[in-house]
């Protein structure tokens, strides 16, 4: 995971126990500093092996996608910005490394018995695995994520996006101006994309090693 850089020396592990601030230690990593690398390692690494259970579902392969996602991080912490843009980043990152994983998985899989199921079955049109697979866990966050909502956000959102109503069909419905509709939809989306984004980022607090 951290190969490119040098070892950090156990005496000098103690001065950075207590760096608690990450802008300190992202201006350090891209200084080259080895000691501050391990220590970004260190905080982020459960969470991340967590993040990648969640989408790989089997835990040596989190592991070798956890020690990917390291790697990926630490040749690309030059373009984050600071502390602030950082956590975002890095589950993107992280996500990023998961998708490619399970595409590659996948691909082998079908390189291994394409020919002979392309010589001898019709063209399948239902899902793959791997478009199920990502489906399923889109959809568990979803259905989450629908449950954190207000009860009024909650009605927009299923009305809109489950029973497919248009807007102006909602305030009918709902006997309430087309304007109310429209603002109460817009706040919903956001309500829901934010459920789902903290939900996604702690997934991998409960899922340690």
């Amino acid at each position: 995971m951290t190969d490119e850089i040098a070892e950090p020396s156990p005496g000098r592990a103690r001065l950075y126990q207590a760096v608690d601030d990450l802008d300190t230690l992202i201006c350090r990593c891209r200084q080259g500093d080895a000691l501050a690398w391990e220590a970004l390692v260190r905080r982020f690494e459960a969470r991340i092996y967590g993040f990648a259970l969640h989408y790989m579902r089997d835990r040596e392969e989190a592991k070798d996608v956890a020690q990917e996602i390291f790697v990926k991080m630490y040749q690309h912490l030059g373009g984050v910005r600071d502390a602030r843009t950082y956590l975002p980043w890095m589950l993107r990152l992280a996500r990023n490394c998961c998708i490619d994983r399970i595409r590659s998985r996948h691909a082998r899989v079908h390189e291994l018995s394409g020919a002979q199921r392309l010589a001898s079955e019709p063209v399948a049109t239902e899902a793959s695995p791997e478009d199920t697979m990502l489906e399923s866990a889109r959809r568990g966050l979803l259905h989450r994520a629908l449950a954190t909502l207000t009860a009024h956000n909650r009605q927009i959102v299923l009305l809109k996006d489950i029973e497919q109503l248009t807007l102006t069909d909602i305030a009918t419905r709902l006997r309430l101006p087309l304007g109310t509709v429209k603002s109460r939809s817009n706040r919903a989306r956001a309500e829901l994309a934010k459920a789902v984004r903290t939900l996604e980022a702690g997934a991998a607090e409960g899922a340690a090693p």
